[in-house]
């Protein structure tokens, strides 16, 4: 018996989904009064947190339901990256609490990463290397500690901040350059393997 393909509208799906639609309120929240509301910082820092461990509930829905579609492997990407990208732009800018090369380091590293996956899908899956998955988790930590009011905790919250963001930008890049390696190799043992195009 020939098992069937999972519907892309399915619990795991709607979980990415949900974590797309809280990117605009996240946003909303952290610019209210400029971004100055100890209150409104908190409440964004909650969504921003929320959101993030969402990403941790569809994988495992997805996996342990067997519920992974095609659908959820495009949209869980653009959830994280949309989700990180405007927590990183916004507390660049207008905020101005980030200066401009850490969300430049870190989005041309994700995005890149994400287009070599892409391209080298043809001939193999690259999966997540535990280097990558620390990687998320500091930058995930790292934003968390600068969504809150810093201004209004002690000045020790600050330096924590600072240094978990230094690691993570310092994983950020070392994978990045990991991701290449491995995915340049990918590409050309691919193609070797493919062997040359025929004759038109």
């Amino acid at each position: 018996m020939v098992n069937e393909a999972p519907s892309p509208w399915n619990i795991a799906n709607a979980v990415t989904l949900v974590r797309i639609a809280l990117v605009p309120v996240f946003a909303w929240a952290l610019l209210v009064d400029g971004g100055d509301s100890v209150a409104w910082r908190l409440v964004a820092t909650g969504v921003f947190v929320v959101a993030a461990i969402s990403d941790r509930v569809d994988g495992h829905l997805a996996r342990s339901r067997n519920l992974v579609t095609d659908l959820g492997k495009i949209l869980d990407p653009i959830a994280d990256k949309a989700l990180v990208g405007a927590a990183l732009i916004l507390l660049c800018w207008p905020l101005g609490e980030l200066p401009w090369w850490v969300p430049t380091v870190i989005l041309v590293r994700e995005l890149g990463v994400t287009a070599l996956r892409m391209v080298v899908l043809r001939y193999a899956v690259m999966p997540a290397s535990r280097g990558g998955k620390l990687k998320t988790v500091l930058q995930a930590v790292a934003i968390t500690l600068f969504l809150l009011p810093l201004w209004a905790l002690p000045d020790a919250v600050g330096v924590v901040a600072w240094v978990v963001l230094g690691l993570a930008v310092a994983v950020t890049v070392v994978t990045g350059v990991d991701y290449f390696a491995k995915g340049s190799r990918l590409l050309v043992s691919g193609r070797r393997q493919a062997g040359p195009r025929p004759a038109a």
